[in-house]
């Protein structure tokens, strides 16, 4: 994409409303826009980078065995009236008639119209297991929404709904989504730590929430810091096999991490001094198992090998798309802007023209965008006549992780200048090898 023809409306200023890292740098990168408390429209660089977690949070589901569908963002109130659920969600639900006086709620969740899916068509035990999900905009009526992405009322979300025969069936479901998640978060760049966690309004008593260490973070959580250097990096997994399941989140709860409604102040004296931390986490992801709670009520049953009909066990796994937007960039920043992880930029890299209109200088910058997208990268090529200053500025307002710079004092010499937005680090290079050094870099991404 050629900067002069796309629209990234940054802002010079640091807007009055934001008050955390992650809302600032979204508003002044042109990312989002607030259309109402807690409701944001998503501007293309925003909505770009959304679809790339997005894709990724596809991709590890489904390495997992989970099968995509996708759900409507409106439910009828009658559904949550069965499970017990209209009226003690609260107040966060938005409740609404349509023209027939029939009630109606904007989904802040899907328990209840899975189940009700499940229901119409599996009668068997012979169709289990089964984990459904989708990737779905919801909305809960926060009181006080805040801090961007991250506290809105309006968000994207992974919601998947397991259905199984027995608890230990539907706790290998939970352990399945819990290494899903762990890969998911790592390819963008996070160490989610899996803590445990109070189950809320969804029920259940066993729940792990992945909080991602930042000191915005709403959550106090108490931890031991080498759960931090835990990875599962390029481990194959089979997600068929309970033990090898099992065993990895063992390896990654087996530290004490725990949430502050959860914690337990001997167990954490139990762990060495030096590894003692207290700090704050941003939510970033949750699983349930909560056992027949919305299948006896509602009638998802089945009927077994023996002919007898039971509830099947079932639990429920969020990740918050739009939310890990804001956390990413509030565990990856500077006082300049966003620094990008590889995986989820919304440009694989830049491309500086020093002296835009200089005919040796447009040639060679035109040279290396069409070489980087013949690659099937997505360049951004700041082709703007400005000056170097505000083009630099920009590049480290929207943390694209690679830069390539190019101006007719190196071109002279035959090199480009290639910098790591992250480290800040510059290499001079020909061209070519720049080329080359960015398609390596994201070969295995």
């Amino acid at each position: 994409m050629r900067l002069s023809r796309y629209f990234l409306p940054v802002l010079k200023e640091n807007p009055a409303e934001a008050q955390i890292v992650s809302h600032r740098y979204m508003l002044r990168a042109g990312m989002i826009k607030q259309q109402a408390a807690g409701i944001y429209s998503w501007l293309p660089m925003g909505f770009k980078v959304l679809k790339r977690i997005e894709q990724i949070v596809h991709e590890e589901q489904i390495r997992a065995g989970h099968i995509p569908l996708l759900m409507p963002t409106l439910q009828p109130a009658d559904l949550w009236r069965e499970s017990g659920r209209y009226d003690d969600y609260g107040a966060e639900m938005l409740r609404i008639k349509d023209r027939h006086e029939r009630d109606m709620l904007y989904g802040p969740t899907n328990e209840e119209m899975i189940t009700d899916i499940f229901r119409s068509h599996v009668n068997s035990y012979k169709d289990l297991p089964l984990t459904l999900y989708h990737i779905q905009w919801k909305f809960r009526d926060e009181v006080r929404p805040r801090f961007g992405v991250m506290r809105g009322r309006e968000f994207l979300m992974k919601d998947g709904y397991n259905f199984d025969l027995t608890k230990e069936d539907a706790l290998h479901a939970y352990n399945r989504h819990m290494v899903s998640y762990l890969r998911t978060y790592e390819r963008m760049g996070l160490t989610a730590i899996p803590m445990r966690a109070a189950s809320g309004p969804i029920g259940g008593d066993n729940t792990h929430e992945f909080l991602v260490l930042a000191s915005t973070g709403e959550s106090e959580v108490f931890y031991d810091d080498r759960v931090t250097a835990l990875k599962l990096g390029d481990r194959e997994v089979d997600f068929d096999n309970r033990a090898e399941v099992l065993g990895i989140c063992e390896e990654f709860t087996s530290l004490y991490a725990r949430t502050d409604e959860t914690h337990d102040e001997a167990a954490f004296n139990a762990v060495p001094e030096a590894h003692r931390k207290v700090g704050r986490g941003i939510e970033v992801g949750q699983i349930f198992y909560f056992g027949t709670k919305y299948s006896e009520p509602m009638g998802a049953t089945v009927v077994t090998a023996d002919g007898n009909r039971v509830p099947v066990e079932m639990g429920s796994h969020g990740i918050g798309v739009s939310r890990l937007l804001g956390a990413i960039i509030e565990a990856s920043h500077d006082d300049k802007g966003i620094i990008w992880p590889e995986g989820v930029t919304p440009f694989h890299c830049g491309i500086v023209n020093l002296k835009q209109g200089d005919s040796a200088t447009d040639a060679a910058c035109e040279g290396l965008y069409k070489a980087i997208k013949s690659r099937g990268l997505d360049p951004l090529y700041d082709d703007r006549d400005e000056r170097a200053g505000a083009k630099f500025a920009t590049m480290d307002l929207i943390g694209l992780p690679w830069r390539i710079t190019v101006g007719p004092r190196g071109l002279a010499s035959g090199v480009v200048e290639l910098t790591s937005r992250r480290t800040g680090e510059s290499e001079e290079m020909s061209a070519e090898a720049a080329v080359d050094r960015i398609a390596q870099i994201y070969a295995g991404i």
